[in-house]
């Protein structure tokens, strides 16, 4: 029983667990991003690179998996790929490259989670979540949010108090950095590409959960790296014309290449499908804050940043947060399964009649029928019974 219990707990766990190492690697990816800028290379080919490493890596693996399950590509899967690809990948991740660009990499995972307050907008909009402010569930969801986006401002806007909690001497950032430092008017433009990344976000989380819902993760996964892999690449030659730029060499561009294509475009779309299939995307967007803290963890260890009281204060409520809006989630999904179990009992609660024939050959064949539901009516004065029963009568012949 007790195993049966563990189990239960662990597969239920898995969703969560699986959004945390994503975010991880979320936050792996900045500090990679930053690295490559460092070393001169530019955004539209890193993005470029990025969806091209990722296609060949998913397209082999939607073969193997889905290749005779996979059902028939319609137009429709054709066009939800193709905004995938726009939104999630393409246009989405230059705006998010270019933001980061002009601003910190702090910065812009503090604006990324805006998104999951403009997911649950937009999934109330569709009628994908239901707002359902009066319930606990609902002002949950809205207070977690609040208070996720507030950690988050707290992290990006006061520091606060030098914490030493450890010290290295690692700072990758050493060379070249000062050539990379953008003037301060370049702060108005990156929010507002960040801000407009993390919209692109939004909507891919909608487009992907529909999608997943009547196709396979890894096939979806595919044709959005396909289609994101030949957005990128076109627009990344009209811009960029100098073609030494595309070369690359066994250094922080192969790495980070091969990092955000293979993890960050591969692995990690695929795990957030199946999530999103498993829970909806509002879970999905609602881990968003964790990148906050890794961010913040990595930049200190590697990029030899400080951390602050404030940075502390920011992490406690982005957690809290984060744990509200699950709970607020979870009791909607369990009331709302508690609602649909009801719905079907009620539908099956229906009176049968059974008249069975004796062994005496002058009685009459047997004979079934179904009248309809028990009513309260139906029953004489001072009896009850369950609303889920049925019943069955017998008539048997007198000798």
């Amino acid at each position: 029983m007790a195993t049966g219990k563990l189990r239960n707990l662990l597969e239920g766990l898995k969703p969560a667990m699986t959004m945390v190492i994503v975010q991880i690697i979320f936050g792996g990816l900045n500090i990679m991003y930053k690295l490559a800028r460092n070393d001169g290379m530019s955004m539209k080919i890193l993005v470029a690179y990025r969806n091209i490493s990722a296609t060949a890596i998913m397209v082999p693996l939607a073969l193997i998996f889905e290749g005779k399950s996979r059902p028939k590509l319609t137009w429709m899967i054709f066009l939800q790929g193709s905004l995938c690809g726009l939104f999630g990948g393409s246009l989405g991740q230059n705006l998010y490259a270019e933001s980061l660009n002009l601003t910190s990499a702090t910065f812009v995972a503090a604006m990324t989670n805006l998104v999951p307050a403009m997911t649950f907008v937009m999934a109330v909009f569709l009628r994908m979540e239901r707002l359902a402010i009066g319930t606990i569930a609902g002002k949950a969801k809205v207070l977690g949010t609040i208070m996720s986006l507030g950690g988050a401002m707290i992290l990006t806007f006061y520091k606060g108090v030098e914490i030493k909690l450890w010290s290295t001497n690692i700072n990758l950032l050493h060379h070249g950095a000062a050539a990379l430092q953008e003037p301060s008017t370049n702060q108005v433009l990156g929010s507002l590409l960040a801000v407009a990344g993390c919209v692109c976000i939004a909507v891919w989380l909608i487009v992907q959960t529909k999608m997943s819902m009547v196709y396979p993760s890894y096939s979806g996964t595919a044709l959005m790296c396909v289609c994101a892999s030949i957005q990128s690449v076109v627009y990344a030659m009209c811009t960029e014309r100098d073609w030494s730029a595309w070369k690359l060499g066994w250094n922080i561009r192969l790495l980070t290449v091969v990092y955000s294509g293979v993890l960050a475009s591969g692995l990690i779309v695929t795990l957030i499908a199946w999530v999103s299939r498993m829970r909806g995307p509002l879970f999905v967007s609602s881990f968003f804050p964790l990148m906050l803290v890794t961010v913040a963890i990595l930049g200190s260890l590697l990029l030899h940043e400080q951390l602050h009281i404030g940075s502390i204060i920011a992490a406690v409520l982005i957690i809290v947060g984060l744990y509200i809006v699950l709970w607020g989630k979870g009791k909607e999904m369990k009331q709302t399964a508690q609602i649909h179990a009801a719905q079907s009992f009620r539908e099956q609660d229906l009176r049968h009649i059974v008249i069975e024939n004796s062994s005496n050959s002058e009685c009459k064949p047997k004979a079934s029928g179904i009248i309809g539901p028990i009513e309260p009516a139906d029953l004489g004065p001072g009896l009850t019974i369950s609303p889920t029963a049925n019943i069955e009568i017998h008539l048997q012949c007198l000798q």
